[in-house]
Formats: structure tokens, sequence, C-alpha cells
């Protein structure tokens, strides 16, 4: 019986889609992941693969035409032995197009209900859940466990990263993992299945449906390879070779292959079905340039490799930050403004400080004290902490002062907020500034560190810059950039040379609400609440 494919949600804000190129033909045999279609979107270019092995029975258009999302894009009808294996690990088609609103209603609340195996109670589907606003797809970081491996509830089984963050999915319920759907690279989409359960005290009864089916023995070898269980010795079987001409590969794989120029059918595949994985890409590359060194070893040495290049995808925080940062300066007019700070003072008092509190277990940075002195500055000037709409209608002014930190982590830029630093002591800051440093430089803060911040400082210090032009982090109205502190001559009262702890600190504003003087008098303060710390302590409340 044939099962209509509907083309999914493949990108926020994505309805429709154009036929580039069918891979297949009415009539073709294909396998779980092969890719069946190309469709262009007015963003990129997306391979569809097949959810399940069965012969393809309609085609329900042709090149050039537009698809619409929800609609169907293909039919497949599952054949012997693997038909059975889809509707125990796969998804659920969705309705056709044709269906009514209150059918496809129906079948969408079927997605996130346990599998077709779960009926007899062995196994259930974990459909990834909405894990931020906006996100609807994430890619696989990190499995923490195996198919086989017994699992308790809210233990980690996987790690995803959106564009955001990185973030640990857990399981539900105690249990034994029967299926990951996805492997190491993946990207996963919201609201589809991520991996199957088996529930505790559900095995047996699973196993005794096992012994009770009336399958062909003719299909029991396929059967069984296609199952990967595992033997008596207690190891997984061996993985079962491709079928002839026929790579089987994730879209991921496929596009790496593509950009390294690797024939798939040329590469052994190591995974489930003899899936290649990323990993024999790898192995594949490696080869090829040893077999190559081997059969030429006298040009390798005579013409050294040059030119090479390497193409990777942009993904998770890196591609949010630079379509953040793109859209900043494609839609706010910054300015810039520099100014040099004098913190002798204030490092003679945050050392004093520092060695006390260090001895309390409280690590003490000049951090706290730049974002505590902020909110001071902001408290009097109000149009700082503000923001302006997309139309340029209207201002909205924030009581509390939520100062972002821009944090360079393994997985991109990001720039978490400490929430109502109006309302915080020093101390307590710097609580919250070793906490969200932390879970930054892991990749994993929380989706509301990430949210709400009303201005944002960076600091080039660290690096070693010490003059910079920032981008505004939208829809914030300014952000200020730290450069290294420097222990530079200057003259006295006096007029004698002295040594003195030298910042420059580069301002950028929108300067649809923000102008020169305004931003000029708020760093002033600013400025002397920093260069005089004594004055910060007795106006902080």
């Amino acid at each position: 019986m044939s099962t209509d494919f509907i083309l999914p949600d493949i990108g926020e804000g994505i309805v429709e889609c154009e036929i580039v190129e069918w891979q297949v033909q009415e009539g073709d045999s294909v396998q779980e992941d092969q890719v069946v279609v190309e469709v262009m979107t007015d963003k990129a270019v997306v391979e569809i693969p097949a959810k399940f092995d069965g012969v393809v029975t309609k085609l329900y258009y042709a090149k050039g035409d537009i698809a619409k999302v929800g609609e169907p894009l293909f039919a497949i009808d599952a054949d012997g032995a693997d038909a059975g294996d889809t509707a125990e690990s796969k998804p659920q088609p969705k309705a056709p197009a044709d269906s009514s609103a209150e059918e496809k209603k129906q079948v969408k609340q079927s997605e996130s209900k346990p599998s077709t195996a779960s009926s007899n109670g062995a196994l259930s589907d974990f459909i990834l859940p909405d894990i931020g606003e906006g996100i609807v797809e994430c890619e696989i970081v990190d499995w923490r466990v195996n198919e086989g491996d017994e699992v308790i509830e809210d233990q980690v089984v996987v790690e995803v990263m959106t564009d955001k963050a990185v973030v640990e999915i857990p399981a539900k319920s105690d249990g034994t993992v029967a299926k990951l759907y996805y492997a190491k690279g993946d990207i996963a989409k919201v609201g589809e299945p991520l991996f199957a359960l088996a529930e505790a005290g559900a095995e047996a009864a699973s196993a005794d449906a096992a012994t009770s089916s009336d399958a062909p023995e003719a299909s029991a070898p396929k059967s069984a390879a296609n199952a990967n269980v595992r033997d008596a010795g207690g190891e997984f079987e061996a993985p079962q070779p491709a079928a002839p001409g026929k790579a089987l590969a994730s879209p991921a794989v496929r596009r790496r292959a593509r950009e390294q120029g690797i024939d798939l059918t040329q590469v052994q595949g190591s995974g489930k079905k003899g899936r290649i994985l990323k990993d024999d890409l790898s192995q594949a590359t490696a080869s090829a340039k040893t077999s190559e060194t081997a059969s030429q070893p006298s040009a390798a040495a005579k013409a050294p490799v040059a030119g090479g290049t390497r193409t990777e995808p942009m993904r998770g925080v890196r591609a949010a930050m630079a379509k953040q940062m793109a859209e900043s300066v494609r839609t706010i007019p910054h300015f810039t403004y520099a100014e040099e700070f004098d913190l002798t003072e204030l490092r003679a008092m945050h050392a004093r400080l520092k060695a006390q509190y260090a001895e309390q277990g409280i690590r003490l940075t000049l951090m706290p004290f730049f974002i505590k002195a902020m909110s001071l500055a902001l408290s009097e000037f109000p149009i700082m902490n503000a923001q302006l709409n997309d139309e340029a209608t209207e201002i909205t002014y924030f009581d509390d002062h939520n100062i972002g930190m821009a944090v360079a982590t393994k997985v991109g830029l990001m720039v978490p907020n400490i929430k109502q630093v109006n309302q915080k002591s020093l101390l307590e800051v710097a609580e919250e500034v070793n906490r969200l440093t932390a879970s930054a430089r892991e990749g994993k803060v929380a989706q509301a560190d990430m949210k709400g911040g009303t201005i944002t400082i960076s600091n080039i210090g660290v690096v070693g810059g010490t003059v910079t032009t920032p981008i505004i982090n939208k829809p914030e109205a300014a952000i200020v950039a730290l450069g290294k502190v420097q222990s530079l001559p200057r003259f006295d009262a006096n007029g004698a040379v002295v040594a003195r702890d030298m910042m420059t600190a580069s301002w950028s504003g929108d300067h649809r609400i923000i102008d020169g003087a305004t931003i000029a008098n708020f760093n002033k303060r600013w400025q002397q609440f920093l260069e005089d710390p004594i004055q910060m302590l007795t106006v902080m409340r």
C-alpha cells in the first residue's frame, strides 16, 4: 500500500520550494535515508531522503514545479520485511494534502505519540521538543548512549546544538534505548522522533511479540541484519553492505562528499545497512591520499601541495551570529565614540578585594565593577537602556538593567546577560559573571540567560586589542568594547611623568535615538565611577 511523503517544514518561514532534481523515478526501489529529491528554497538547496525502504509509486511534481510545505511530495510503497521494520522504528507518515483540516490535525498529533511498535507496549518515540523560541532544528553534537543501553529517568541521552546554545536532552522514563534516529552531526527537526525507548518492564513483551511473529523464513536473515541486534556474545552484528550502485548516506554526508569530491559508491559504509558515516569519508580521503602518495612519490617530492581549500557549513551559534550581525549593520546606523579610562585606582582596590574574597572562595574580576558602574550610569541616562522598534516609530525604555557580556566560546560568540543589575550588589554581580562565563564556555547557556538584554559589554582586552568598532547587538541601542589595560606614561597634577593603568572604551551607538553628546556624557559618568571607585561605592544601593 502506497503512503504519501508529506513535504516537511524545511526552514523557518518557508512555505514552498522548487523541485530542482528528482534522484529517482517512479518504480525505483529506495532505501532508508536515500535522497529522493533536491528542492530549492529561497535560502538553500535541500536534499530530502526517504524515511524507510520501499518502491516509489508516484512523483507528484515535475522538475521545476513549486511544491507546498504540508502537501504530498511523492508516494512510496513499503516492501516486505523493510515495511515491518519501518513500522517498528520510523515515525508514521502524515496525511495527504487533500485530507480535511481535522485529519491533518490528528495526524500531526500522532507524530508526538509513541510509534506503532508502542501499541504493544514495547517502544515509544521521543519527539524532539520545542527547545527555544523560533528554533526549528538542531545539530546532534554527541550521543551519551548507544542502542541497547539502559537509561533512567532524567539521564542525559544526547547533546544538541541550536543557533543559541548546546542543550542536553534527558530521558523521560526508565528503559532501554532501542533506536537512535540520527548520527552525530546530523540535523534533527523539532517535532520529529529523536530516539526510541523501550520502557522498563516492556522488553519481555517485545521479545514475546518477536518470537510469535509469522514472518517468512526467507526474510529472516535480512530482518536480522536490519535490526542490528546483539548476538549471544553480547556484541553487535557486523553491518551489512549497501546495495550495489546505491550509496546509503544522510544528506549531511552526501553534501560533505560532494564538497570533497568523493564518489560515495566507492566508499565502504560502516553504519547500519552499510550506511556511510562522516568518519568513513575521512578514512576514504586518507586512503586516497596515501594511495596517491605511494603511486607518485617522486612527483610529491618535487611539487608540494598548494592552494588547497576546505569548506565547512555555517551552523548553530556561528550561523546565528552571522545573521544577527548582518541584520544589525543593515538596519542600524552605527556611530563610534572612544575614550581613555585611567583605571589605576580601580585596579589597586580590586587587588585588595580580590585577595580578600579569594579566601572565601569568591572569584572577583574587574568585569563586575564595569557592569555595576554602568548600571549606576544608566539610571541617569535611561535612553542608553532603551530600544527602538523596527519601524522606528516607538522607543521602549526598560526599568531593569539587563547587561550582556560577550563571551567567545567553542561554538561561537555568545552574549548572556545579567538580569536586574540595578538591584544586585557587586558580589551578586560577580557570582552571575562567573556562572554565565562558565556556562558560555561550555556552550550550555540557558535560553533565559540569552534573552532580554538591554545593553552589552564586549571585552577585547583579554585578547590584546585596544580600539575597535563593535557591532550593536540588535535590538539594543548601544555596545561598548573594552580594550586591554596598559601601563602608560602620563602627567600628574604637578607635571611629573608617572605610570598609569590606561584602557580605551570604544562605543557604538544607534544614531536614530542616541546622539554624540548623549553617549559622551553617559560615558563620562561611567568613567567617573570607574576612575574614582570610592564615588561608585557611595552611590551604590
